[in-house]
C-alpha cells in the first residue's frame, strides 16, 4: 500500500484549542456541498495538514447518514491530499482544515469527490496568495 494513501489519527486534529484557533480565527470558502475551514499554521501533532470533518446533525438527523457522509469525505480527502501535501511540504508550511457538509441530503461519491478535488486546489491558490 502506498504511504501517501494513508489518513492517520496525526492528521486529525483532535485538540480543542486547534480546534477553537480554526474557527475564531481561520478563513472559510464553500466548495459545495462542503464549506471549508482553514488557517495557515503547523498543527500541534506536528503533521503537514490535520484536517476534522463535520456533518451537522441539524442538517442530517440520521447517524448511519451522517457517519456516512463522513466516511465518504475522509475516503475521498485520502485519495485527493497528495497535491496539497506536496506544495505543502515544498513551502515548509502547515495547514489546519475542517470540511463542513453543507448539503440537506446525501451525496454520490462522485459529487463529493469533485468537491474535495476544487477545494484544494482552491486551498492551494489561497495558501499562495497569504
Amino acid at each position: 500500500m502506498n504511504k501517501k494513501c494513508t489518513f492517520n489519527k496525526s492528521e486529525r486534529i483532535s485538540l480543542q484549542r486547534e480546534i477553537n484557533i480554526l474557527f475564531e480565527q481561520g478563513e472559510s470558502f464553500i466548495s459545495y456541498p462542503l464549506r471549508i475551514i482553514y488557517i495557515k499554521r503547523k498543527p500541534f501533532s506536528g503533521a503537514t495538514a490535520s484536517v476534522l470533518i463535520s456533518v451537522p446533525k441539524k442538517k442530517i438527523k440520521s447517524a448511519v447518514k451522517r457517519n456516512n457522509i463522513k466516511r465518504l469525505i475522509r475516503e475521498a480527502y485520502r485519495l485527493n491530499k497528495d497535491c496539497l501535501i506536496r506544495y505543502l511540504q515544498e513551502k515548509e508550511s502547515g495547514l489546519l482544515v475542517t470540511f463542513i457538509f453543507i448539503g440537506n441530503e446525501i451525496c454520490k461519491q462522485d459529487e463529493i469527490k469533485a468537491a474535495i478535488q476544487k477545494g484544494l486546489n482552491l486551498l492551494i491558490e489561497k495558501t499562495e496568495c497569504q
